[in-house]
């Protein structure tokens, strides 16, 4: 293996890792309101010495169910050379069986036995609501899988993983975009170049929405939106890159 793709490999690695933990750290503060983190981990966690904490249901250090669903998407990727709806499902049903928390929405599309239409039902029984975070939170593999692949292609492919759950196209639009800053990062690229590069293969709608929230203008201080949407995870972790240097910097 030569260094660039030695680089990029451990680059890939850092992607799932780094987002695994992430979530665990998260996972604590899971539906609750914002401003907590200083009193939940009042010594570093990241690089130091405090302990991980537990919370909502999960074990100190225990990612979630997106991360869960995310190693089920990797797994179905590996196996099938490149997106298998029909598989990806059946991993992702098998592994609801017995996961300790599911999504409300995405278990009630997991609960048709074929992904046909699943996600427009869902959609339905959840009162018209399918624009949260999980299909991004899960999405990592996509860019892992396709970083060397034509941007269309890895846009297609995170497209595709998010209507499997999520029906709002809103949902998808921050799928690809996440892919296509991962892609980015990895190759070295400017990842927030990369936002723009997404931008231009998505309908318009994406643009007039995600354009502002992926700014640099824009601040998680002035902001209205809901947490646990599409829109208020992508432009927080986005934000987060913009105004940080290090790894433990984004993530706390």
């Amino acid at each position: 293996m030569d260094t660039e793709n030695k680089v990029n490999t451990q680059r890939a690695i850092g992607a799932f890792v780094g987002a695994a933990v992430g979530d665990a750290l998260g996972a604590p503060f899971e539906f609750k309101a914002g401003g907590l983190y200083s009193s939940t981990f009042p010594e570093r966690v990241v690089g130091g010495v405090g302990e991980m904490a537990g919370g909502g249901g999960w074990s100190p250090g225990e990612f979630t169910d997106d991360t869960q669903m995310a190693i089920a998407l990797a797994e179905s990727l590996v196996t099938n050379h490149g997106i298998n709806s029909a598989d990806i499902w059946e991993r992702w049903r098998a592994w609801a069986s017995s996961a300790k928390d599911v999504g409300i929405l995405t278990r009630k599309a997991l609960s048709a036995e074929s992904h046909d239409g699943a996600a427009q039902a869902a959609e339905v029984s959840n009162g018209g609501k399918s624009a949260g975070n999980g299909s991004v939170m899960r999405n990592t593999p996509i860019a892992l899988f396709l970083f060397t692949q034509p941007l269309p292609v890895v846009i297609e492919a995170a497209l595709a993983q998010s209507a499997l759950t999520h029906n709002d196209p809103q949902a998808g639009f921050g799928a690809a975009i996440h892919a296509a800053m991962i892609c980015a990062g990895i190759q070295g690229a400017d990842m927030f170049g990369a936002i723009e590069d997404a931008l231009e293969l998505l309908p318009v709608e994406a643009r007039e929405t995600w354009g502002p929230l992926l700014s640099d203008a824009w601040s998680p201080s002035e902001s209205q939106l809901t947490n646990g949407t599409v829109w208020t995870c992508l432009a927080q972790a986005v934000w987060a890159l913009r105004t940080s240097s290090t790894f433990e910097e984004a993530v706390t």
